[in-house]
């Protein structure tokens, strides 16, 4: 069994790899990149399962893992992260990630998952994907899609229509008709408006 790590964080990546090497027949390469995993594949290295960090060099989130998906020819690729939201986790599974883990996993768990993964199943901890979101008790919230709940949260960041589409992985036609739906259900009149309700209601 053949399996790649890809995360920019040396401690955590060579403890991965210390793990799976004393497992029985598991072999590992490990990059920092995801420019430096893709081209570990172009060179012909077959891997059971590519686990990419969600957050490093060259990744850009979800937009970086459809693309291993569909690099030469598919290959099962799963997410890891130590900071991703439910929602990210869900739309890995959604287009095709073999699972996702958490960082917080204990390291016998997270070997167990890989495994799991390499041989065909697809994971995700039942513990993580089952968490009651914390805006689900926000009136606000209740209002909006969550689609709609994650274009607010960029403008209550300061973020321009291009920087949450390309945040969100979909057009700025898209992120302004978002916009315009959730300025009727929060009652604002602008961009300014709406990142104000949402920070007097708590939301973010």
């Amino acid at each position: 069994m053949r399996i790649l790590i890809a995360d920019d964080h040396d401690l955590l990546r060579d403890t991965l790899v210390m793990f799976l090497e004393n497992s029985d027949g598991i072999e590992t390469d490990a990059v920092g990149t995801f420019d430096d995993a893709m081209a570990l594949v172009d060179a012909g290295a077959g891997y059971d399962l590519i686990l990419l960090d969600y957050n490093m060099p060259g990744m850009n989130g979800l937009a970086g893992l459809k693309s291993a998906l569909a690099h030469e020819g598919g290959q099962r690729v799963a997410l890891m992260s130590g900071e991703a939201s439910k929602k990210i986790a869900e739309d890995a599974l959604e287009v095709g990630a073999a699972g996702f883990v958490p960082k917080s996993l204990p390291a016998k768990s997270l070997v167990n998952a890989i495994k799991f993964m390499a041989m065909g199943e697809q994971y995700a901890p039942i513990d993580f994907m089952t968490a009651e979101d914390t805006q689900d008790d926000n009136p606000l919230a209740a209002k909006l899609t969550e689609r709609e709940l994650q274009v607010l949260k960029g403008l209550t960041e300061g973020k321009s229509n291009k920087e949450i589409a390309r945040d969100l992985d979909i057009t700025e036609p898209t992120v302004k008709l978002h916009m315009k739906t959730l300025y009727r259900k929060v009652g604002a009149a602008n961009r300014t408006q709406a990142a104000l309700i949402a920070r007097e209601a708590g939301l973010f």
